[in-house]
């Protein structure tokens, strides 16, 4: 099978979901670095659990595209998909940890006034549960 009858393959609008995901991740990793301890501090994390999230941030977001974009059936047919579940889960274990710093009064507070990380931690959940398979 060629590169053009695999990218037919391709279910092209899960692309609308993955594109803005990553974007936002990517974003958001790059404007935190270089990485510090004062910002680190400001949301009174460590620095170790800080750089993890730099790196969780910028992994996550290139995870997504790349995991999309891995096209190998002969040796590795799973590799794109084990990419993209891992990172659908970095995501959602990173919003998660962003819901708690804002240590939110309830439930109700959190899908109420703090709709963009559920959001974020929805699709991250999407693409751990699907993969690539979306």
């Amino acid at each position: 099978m060629g590169f053009i009858e695999k990218l037919k393959k391709i279910n092209l609008s899960i692309w609308l979901l993955r594109i803005p995901l990553a974007i936002v991740f990517i974003q958001q990793g790059l404007s935190k670095l270089p990485v510090s301890s004062e910002d680190a501090e400001s949301f009174e994390l460590p620095m170790l659990v800080w750089t993890f999230v730099v790196a969780g941030e910028l992994g996550a977001g290139l995870g997504l595209i790349v995991g999309g974009l891995v096209i190998w059936d002969r040796l590795w047919p799973w590799v794109g998909d084990l990419i993209t579940r891992f990172s659908g889960f970095t995501i959602g274990c990173i919003m998660t940890g962003v819901i708690w710093v804002g240590e939110p009064e309830s439930f109700i507070d959190v899908i109420l006034y703090d709709n963009l990380h559920v959001f974020l931690w929805v699709g991250g959940l999407f693409f751990a549960m699907r993969g690539n398979k979306g």
